[in-house]
């Protein structure tokens, strides 16, 4: 016969299934949990950079790649055909006014020099025999001019005396007509003797300019040539560094090539190249910032080359500070043409996150975790991005590239 069982059986019984239950709760609970954190993603602080987001400039710029170059270098080229004889600095050394660089051989200068001297003293010869062949024919005519002038005299009294005898009665009309004859003809010989006198007077006039204009051009070839003789010892007319030199002793150098190249290094300059696309964006007077070894340099843009060369256009750049310790000639640097400046705006450090959109999504860093946030981005250069929207200033944000983590919406960050 079955026994009754009493409440208090039946009350254990319900604890203990109701004790058993939650602990069974609790076990799913927290293995749920454990479950979610093996999943979550993660991430080691010292795997990523950070930064943070702050007040400030930002200048749109655009990128150049640049070198630096003297602000005044003078090219010394040959003032003669001739060949190198001797060098007399070296490349490095400091430069005088007037010091000799190298010098030239002169015999074929020198030998040239004395031909044109001596074909100028035959030009002088032949000007005194000119002087005196012109002299000679002008004396010639007008001793005839003078005679024709007394013949012309001679008839007037003839014609004067016929004209009396018609006159009286002792002459006839036909021997005035004669001497009238006469007389016309001796004056239309005279005139022409005149004319003939003024004629070898201008050509004499003109022959002596010729020979004087040949004998200028001579004098002026002596002087030029006497001239590069004097410089065949090639110097520099400015204080300076000798950057280059033709050093082969013996080469044979024409006219007009370069010798030596002499730059003032107590000056500089940029000279720049930046691809043909932002060709029309580029102006005379566009601020630049030169960055040579992570020392920031302005100045501004004040050539611009009118031609491309392999899509490429050539621009030159004054500093403000061009005696500054850092530049050094040939040196290359990161030119960035200011095309806009934003001032005191919300800014955050350009970095690997920045793929140079306008919108996209970065991790901010929040209480132990990096979320990912859409931010609006504005203007931008190597050094900062403007922010429009998304970011407050103090918020931190992963500077590092998280490509493989763009679909996860949070990571955990651990120390």
């Amino acid at each position: 016969m079955d026994r009754a069982i009493s409440p208090a059986t039946h009350t254990r019984r319900r604890r203990r299934q109701w004790l058993i239950g939650t602990a069974a709760l609790l076990l799913v609970v927290a293995g749920l949990l454990a479950f979610r954190s093996v999943l979550q993603p993660s991430i080691r602080r010292d795997q990523i950079l950070t930064t943070k987001v702050e007040i400030g400039d930002v200048e749109a710029s655009l990128t150049a790649a640049g070198v630096i170059i003297p602000g005044r270098e003078a090219v010394i080229t040959s003032p003669i055909q001739s060949t190198i004889r001797r060098v007399a600095l070296q490349v490095g050394e400091k430069v005088q006014p007037g010091q000799t660089i190298l010098e030239l051989d002169k015999e074929l200068t020198t030998t040239a020099l004395a031909k044109l001297q001596d074909e100028q003293q035959q030009n002088r010869n032949k000007d005194g025999q000119l002087q005196l062949t012109l002299e000679k024919a002008l004396n010639d005519l007008e001793s005839q001019e003078k005679v024709q002038q007394v013949k012309v005299r001679s008839l007037q009294s003839t014609l004067r005396d016929e004209q009396y005898l018609l006159k009286i009665g002792g002459g006839t009309a036909e021997s005035v007509r004669q001497a009238e004859l006469n007389l016309k003809v001796a004056q239309l010989e005279l005139q022409r003797l005149g004319e003939q006198i003024r004629n070898q007077r201008a050509a004499n006039a003109a022959d002596k300019r010729e020979l004087g204009f040949t004998m200028q051009i001579q004098d002026r070839s002596i002087t030029e040539l006497a001239g590069k003789l004097a410089q065949a010892n090639i110097s520099s007319q400015q204080p300076g560094v000798l950057t280059w030199v033709n050093e082969d002793i013996g080469t044979t150098v024409n006219q007009g090539d370069a010798l030596a190249r002499v730059a003032d290094l107590s000056r500089f300059r940029v000279r720049a190249s930046i691809s043909d696309t932002y060709a029309d964006a580029l102006h005379l007077g566009d601020a630049v910032v030169v960055r040579v070894n992570d020392t920031d340099l302005r100045g501004t843009v004040t050539t611009v080359s009118p031609a491309v060369d392999k899509g490429v256009v050539t621009f030159y750049a004054k500093l403000t500070d061009d005696h500054h310790p850092a530049l050094r000639a040939n040196l290359r640097a990161d030119v960035f043409v200011v095309t806009k400046a934003q001032h005191k705006v919300v800014r955050v450090k350009n970095g690997p996150f920045y793929q140079g959109g306008k919108e996209q999504a970065v991790f901010v860093l929040r209480d132990g975790k990096a979320e990912q946030r859409t931010v609006r981005f504005g203007d931008s250069n190597f050094d900062y991005v403007q922010i429009i929207s998304g970011l407050q200033p103090g918020d931190e944000i992963v500077l590092s590239e998280l490509k493989e983590y763009k679909d996860t919406p949070s990571l955990t960050i651990k120390d």
